[in-house]
């Protein structure tokens, strides 16, 4: 597949933190576990600086659904759930995605989600358009197959893959659809990667904490509180590390996750990664400030 071409200056222009306020659209496999749900409320809290465009729900497939179909649909219900706790309507602001993972990269999915993503990329010109990926890549994939041209009106920051040093890069959102991460990394869109081994894997909070600054905090707190409950109570755990939240906090505030420029590597067969110092450039965070972060969070929810 043949994708337009996008200077390198112009790339690296669009890879800068944004001063103002941005306009984004949130993509989510928000039923797969629990940290998509206080990341979507996270961003839902921080309307200052995010312009949130839509909400897109995205496939996945694990013990909480029976096919990636099944987890689209779970997780658009929990999106209008999130909205419901928050009060926000979700007329023409949640859309259904992809309900199978890419087999090849010359047809297309068409869905809700990817029907919206090619319009408003397409009007976005003077401006980028955040897409901001918390799941697996497909939907996004299947909107640069059906219109290759929104790459180059698009910045896409995902939560994904492992760092870059990591032996392997066999992460839930990266391997569940191989060919969507693929296409995204060869593709020459604008990205930043926000690792998950090594890097968000450190926006570990525990059950006191919960207790303390979520639990109460409303009806969304107290949704937040009972389900790392259950999580806790299910995996026997002393912490939980909510990922997902690390894409939203860098749009937020670019000084709490800490990023560089290095050639986008190629995903092999064996979802490990191979380098070749000609390949475009892309962003990657290597480190974030998990106290700035979680304050930011608690403190909105006392709001």
């Amino acid at each position: 597949m043949n994708f337009p071409e996008i200077a390198e200056p112009d790339r690296l222009h669009r890879l800068e933190p944004v001063a103002g306020k941005i306009d984004m659209v949130l993509d989510t496999d928000t039923f797969n576990e629990i940290d998509d749900q206080f990341a979507l409320t996270y961003a839902l809290k921080s309307l200052e600086k995010l312009n949130i465009k839509a909400v897109y729900a995205a496939p996945f497939h694990n013990a909480r659904s029976a096919d990636p179909a099944d987890g689209m649909q779970k997780s658009y219900q929990e999106i209008l759930k999130i909205l419901s706790l928050v009060d926000i309507n979700a007329d023409d602001f949640v859309f259904r995605g992809s309900t199978r993972y890419l087999s090849e990269w010359q047809n297309s999915e068409s869905s809700e989600a990817v029907e919206d993503l090619i319009q408003r990329a397409q009007f976005a010109a003077k401006k980028p358009l955040y897409v901001v990926c918390i799941g697996a890549l497909t939907n996004l994939a299947n909107a640069i197959i059906a219109e290759p041209d929104i790459i180059t009106n698009i910045a896409v920051v995902w939560l994904g893959g492992h760092a870059h040093h990591w032996q392997h890069t066999k992460e839930f959102n990266m391997k569940q659809d191989l060919l969507a991460s693929r296409l995204i990394f060869d593709s020459g869109v604008p990205l930043l990667q926000i690792p998950c081994q090594g890097v968000a894997s450190h926006l570990a909070v525990s059950g006191p904490e919960i207790e303390k600054y979520v639990a109460g905090k409303g009806q969304i707190g107290d949704y937040l509180a009972q389900i790392y409950r259950d999580f806790e109570a299910e995996h026997q755990s002393m912490s939980k590390v909510i990922w997902d939240i690390a894409p939203v906090a860098y749009l937020i505030n670019s000084d709490w996750v800490l990023t560089n420029l290095t050639n986008s590597p190629i995903i092999t067969d064996q979802i490990t990664y191979s380098f070749n110092p000609k390949r475009h450039l892309m962003r990657i965070a290597y480190a974030v400030k998990r106290d700035s972060i979680f304050q930011d969070f608690f403190s909105k929810l006392s709001l």
